[in-house]
């Protein structure tokens, strides 16, 4: 008597448990997400590779209950609202936007389907939502930035490393309204740091170069590179600027320094496009935007490569490395 009650309540406890995401999707219907970025697809296979195990975790597999729309500008901001509404076109159920450009894109181009914001630094300031505990109308998602005083940290770490320095070029993308205003907060830790900031613009990849040339003549002795996605598809093209100029190099994403760039501090960007993943989850199950308040990151990351550093002749603390994240050898 006893083992057939312990196997009824084991029965009974395996069948509360079945996933409720499994019996939610037993409807039939294949989902279709819409995908927007201002990037390149083969310089972000491991946002999408965070987006798509997130969907994974939550029962969302491509081909079965869900089709996703990927539709890249390749570094083109201008190409984004062509591309936003040939999603919306393709009546889309959710419409998940890369970052402030493509947010930007994706609102202009709908009202009525659900946009999933990620990875922008501010999208009350922005104007995409009316604020992060009730957005209102048709956008929310995970933002990428902890605050504004995230410049004022990157600063120290890279004093930090360069105790001397004095001088530090910043490089930001003047298309992102975002980094501006976090710049006018760097400016204030800067003061704080006798740190005098050299501001240097780059729109496009084209514009690499001279930026570079400006840093060189205004005689810049650190550079801090802003989280933009154009900056952060073309990783390897920075890094390798930043070591022909000699110039010890912070960043906001971890995929430049595995680039070769010299540290990261800033979101663990990863965990930001697994958290969008329950963006998509909770709309598709008939969650509406303006109820789901835009969550800030939770995990933060400090990357250093070691390598890097021993070519431009730096020494880093113990004290720093142990604080790492990651050490890239």
């Amino acid at each position: 008597m006893m083992d057939r009650r312990l196997f009824l309540g084991t029965l009974a406890c395996g069948l509360l448990a079945a996933p409720l995401a499994a019996e939610a999707q037993q409807t039939g219907k294949v989902y279709r997400v819409g995908f927007l970025s201002n990037g390149w697809s083969t310089a972000s296979p491991q946002v999408v590779a965070a987006f798509r195990q997130g969907l994974r975790e939550l029962a969302w597999v491509e081909g079965q209950n869900i089709v996703i729309e990927y539709r890249w500008a390749e570094g083109r901001s201008d190409r984004l609202p062509d591309l936003a509404a040939e999603l919306v076109r393709l009546r889309v159920d959710v419409l998940v936007a890369s970052a402030a450009a493509a947010t930007r894109a994706a609102k202009e181009a709908t009202t009525t389907i659900p946009i999933v914001s990620v990875a922008v630094q501010d999208p009350v300031a922005l104007g995409s939502v009316q604020s992060l505990a009730r957005p209102g109308g048709n956008i929310t998602g995970p933002t990428l930035t902890g605050g504004l005083a995230i410049g004022g940290k990157q600063l120290e770490l890279l004093k930090e490393i360069v105790p001397g320095v004095s001088r530090v070029a910043v490089l930001l993308n003047p298309a992102n309204p975002m980094l501006l205003q976090q710049l006018r907060d760097t400016e204030i830790a800067a003061r704080s740091l006798n740190v005098q900031l050299q501001r240097v613009e780059a729109q496009s990849h084209d514009e690499f170069d001279r930026a570079f040339s400006r840093i060189t003549r205004g005689r810049a002795e650190a550079l801090l590179v802003s989280a933009d996605p154009m900056f952060a598809a073309q990783g390897t093209r920075l890094a390798n600027l930043a070591a022909r100029n000699r110039l010890p190099a912070m960043y906001g994403l971890r995929r430049h320094v595995e680039a070769g760039g010299l540290i990261a501090y800033g979101a663990n960007e990863l965990d930001v496009w697994r958290r969008a993943a329950t963006y998509v989850d909770k709309i598709l199950k008939g969650a509406q935007p303006a109820d789901l308040p835009m969550e800030q990151p939770a995990k933060f990351e400090l990357v250093v490569n070691l390598k890097t550093a021993k070519a431009l002749g730096l020494t880093i603390s113990p004290s720093l490395l142990q604080r790492a994240d990651q050490v890239i050898e």
